[in-house]
């Protein structure tokens, strides 16, 4: 798919849709199209297509178009849906576009509303007659051209804002932002635009930014940052076991590091025995030496990893072993993105960081 297939008006966006649902129904289906039918409560549709099912129970479907949803719009969508196919029997609401992200077709599945996109995602349930159609098509809009806005929170200046609005609580001024975050007022503001978009970031009445849920962000964060994939990792192997290696790193006072993953989650919402250290230094080599670690290319129990700015060591703190530890936001995203268990462990420290926020957040 390329930029030449791009549904120029709001009506060819409708009848990709509309072919999209009816070439995906099973055989011996039948489906009948029509336009700017109106339903409730004043509402014009922007199509509806009647489906039959073989043993002859009939279901409408209500199409509600847009060129572009994002997270923020999901819930007036809905509602507009619902008015418009509330007042019917057996009328379902479609939410239909030219392209839909992931996390807006995530919260729409979510929701159990089905949608449809012209580059060829589909989620259809309807529950009389009884039907689930799901099929995939585009996680990248095809048609995005250089200037739109930048729909990530992938680097460093992204990550240094994401943490601030984590660990500090708003409400917050753009001002405000850019010095607690350390991050250049061109890159916050790109960053409250993108999260604005996804709905995950509001304005109050005041004009100052609020977060709506941060295990939210730190999910959406966990898209584009990741332990193993954000940093440069170095593994080592301590033959004595993680016991001899945390009292080595108490002792190392002058070495800049912080410990993160299971061992630093376990400081708040232990889960299971650590299998392995994961700690941020700005020098791996000589973290290593000073440890007495040995390089290994499989069965290591160490990862050491240097990081690719400095964020990952804010608003760290000591635990009374002497031992540094990452702030819990940043171990619940380096576990979320991690292998086996480690997403059970994210879920957990979160967990633990919700009935506890008076305690980390401030």
């Amino acid at each position: 798919m390329d930029g030449s297939d791009e549904p120029k008006t709001l009506s060819e966006v409708v009848r990709r849709c509309v072919s999209l649902i009816c070439a995906n129904l099973p055989d011996e289906w039948l489906a009948e199209a029509g336009s700017e039918v109106p339903t409730g409560a004043g509402v014009a549709a922007d199509a509806i297509v009647r489906i039959t099912s073989p043993d002859g129970v009939q279901a409408t479907l209500v199409l509600e178009a847009k060129r572009l949803i994002e997270r923020r719009d999901v819930s007036s969508v809905i509602t507009q849906l619902r008015t418009a196919t509330d007042p019917f029997q057996n009328v379902t609401g479609v939410v239909a576009a030219r392209y839909l992200t992931p996390s807006v077709r995530e919260m729409l599945t979510e929701r159990g509303v089905s949608y449809a996109d012209a580059t060829g995602n589909e989620f259809l349930t309807v529950s009389r007659p009884g039907i689930l159609v799901m099929q995939s098509g585009a996680d990248k809009d095809p048609w995005r051209r250089p200037g739109r806005p930048r729909g990530t929170l992938k680097g460093a200046p992204a990550a240094r804002v994401v943490r601030a609005l984590v660990d500090i609580p708003g409400p917050w001024r753009i001002r405000e932002l850019i010095e607690a975050s350390g991050a250049s007022t061109g890159a916050t503001y790109r960053v409250v635009g993108f999260l604005e978009r996804e709905g995950l970031l509001f304005r109050d009445e005041a004009g100052s930014l609020n977060l709506g849920s941060w295990r939210q962000l730190v999910q959406e964060w966990g898209k584009d940052y990741g332990f193993v994939r954000s940093n440069r990792i170095t593994s080592y192997i301590e033959p004595r076991g993680l016991p001899a290696l945390l009292q080595k790193v108490a002792a190392a006072g002058d070495l800049e590091y912080a410990v993160t993953g299971s061992l630093a989650a376990s400081e708040w919402a232990a889960y299971a025995p650590a299998r392995a250290a994961q700690i941020y230094v700005a020098d791996a080599a000589k973290a290593a030496q000073r440890w007495g670690l040995r390089p290994a290319e499989s069965g290591s129990n160490v990862l050491l990893a240097e990081p690719e700015a400095g964020f990952v060591f804010d608003r760290s703190r000591t635990n009374r072993d002497g031992i540094v530890v990452v702030a819990p936001a940043q171990a619940a995203v380096d576990l979320l993105t991690g292998p086996g268990r480690n997403p059970s462990e994210a879920e957990e420290l979160m967990d633990w960081m919700e009935r506890n926020e008076l305690s980390w957040r401030q």
